[in-house]
């Protein structure tokens, strides 16, 4: 099949390229020809939290990726739109996460399928962003309104999807693992690649920083003397999305200067295997989520995990199998990091984490993606 992809990639960096450019990776060995269309404006610098949205270094080798859509030029759209409705891919996959982006993709969407023979397959990170917006929900609806078939990769996010979509084939199919960082590498290594002391124990926080990640919870639950007696670290491993002084008054307050290390930037892909060939545990405090990157890299490693009770996180690391799932309090982050440690689970733990992670392959996820296309076809025919 001729598979067209809208979205983050090359040069761009982050979770949204890292996942774009896997899956086409997958499609093309099982022998799909596939195109990136990824951003030449992605978003407008004065909206991008971050320090920078682009990567350094050469693109991937062995993808086709072509930058031209421009978020916020309607102008743009529509050329693009009338350009992909003509090359008549059969698949055109958008990766959905933003309602900012829902006049873009929903209005290239429509140009698209307009020549009757390309299907339109969203995948949904969300449906309901982490944190609302006015007018939210009248984008999402527009750009829902464009799609033929979705994937929906937590249960929450399939509800969600229900109150704009119920005509539509949808698979649930979580997230695949992030295999694109090399492999588990020897942990004196990995110490020593970090500038970390070996002698100590180390919880990592991995991601971007904004408010619903809840990094303030384990900071809080951190601060608990039976923690700090033991010869244990926190690991904060990712870029400041907002103001980092609530955060930095905060490890004042509670006197946590020598208990954690921040690398307080944007870690790039060579990086990810030494933070978690580092850690022992991989902590994902959130207030609220759908699903996350950050466990998939976690199982790709073989790393027990601990996530909040919140979206789909429950239904992706069973709870005292391979983590732990709690409530989004200090207290209990702080229960949970404790019985970890004093109990000794890591090793029961990882390998429950290597036998679940089986589940999370890419190509059940193309499969998925083939399989919502054939209905799609079939729907179309049965008219």
């Amino acid at each position: 099949m001729n598979i067209t992809i809208i979205g983050t990639a090359y040069p761009y960096r982050g979770g949204l390229a890292a996942y774009n450019e896997r899956l086409a990776r997958e499609f093309v060995a099982e022998g799909q020809n596939v195109t990136i269309v990824t951003f030449s404006i992605q978003y407008p610098s004065f909206l991008f939290p971050g320090k920078s949205q682009y990567l350094d270094g050469p693109p991937p080798e062995g993808l086709k990726i072509i930058r031209s859509v421009n978020s916020i030029n309607p102008l743009n759209w529509i050329r693009t739109g009338l350009k992909i409705r003509k090359q008549s891919p059969d698949i055109l996959i958008f990766k959905y996460w933003l309602p900012f982006m829902a006049p873009c993709f929903g209005t290239i969407a429509r140009l698209v399928k307009g020549n009757g023979h390309t299907k339109v397959i969203t995948i949904f990170d969300n449906v309901i962003p982490h944190e609302k917006r006015p007018g939210d929900r009248l984008l999402t609806k527009y750009y829902c309104r464009s799609v033929d078939g979705a994937i929906a990769m937590s249960a929450s996010v399939l509800n969600d999807l229900q109150e704009f979509r119920s005509d539509i084939p949808v698979k649930l199919n979580p997230h695949p693992l992030f295999d694109n960082f090399g492999p588990l590498i020897d942990r004196d290594k990995a110490m020593g690649l970090l500038g970390l002391d070996p002698s100590f124990s180390y919880i990592l926080f991995f991601g971007f920083i904004r408010k619903y990640k809840g990094l303030d919870l384990l900071l809080e639950a951190f601060a608990r003397k039976e923690l700090r007696e033991r010869k244990i670290r926190l690991l904060i491993a990712g870029e400041f999305y907002e103001d980092d002084a609530p955060y930095r008054d905060l490890i004042d307050k509670l006197n946590l200067e020598k208990h954690l290390i921040f690398f307080d930037r944007f870690i790039n892909d060579v990086e990810v295997a030494a933070f978690f060939s580092a850690a022992d545990l991989i902590v994902q405090p959130y207030r609220n989520a759908t699903q996350s990157g950050v466990t998939q890299i976690a199982y790709h490693f073989g790393k027990p995990m601990l996530v909040t009770d919140v979206g789909g996180l429950r239904e992706i690391v069973p709870d005292r199998k391979c983590g732990y799932v709690v409530n989004p309090d200090p207290e209990s982050i702080f229960e949970a990091v404790s019985d970890y440690y004093v109990n000794d689970r890591r090793e029961e733990f990882m390998r429950n984490v290597l036998a679940e992670r089986v589940k999370y392959s890419w190509s059940e996820m193309t499969s998925s993606v083939t399989e919502v296309y054939n209905k799609c076809r079939n729907h179309d025919n049965k008219k």
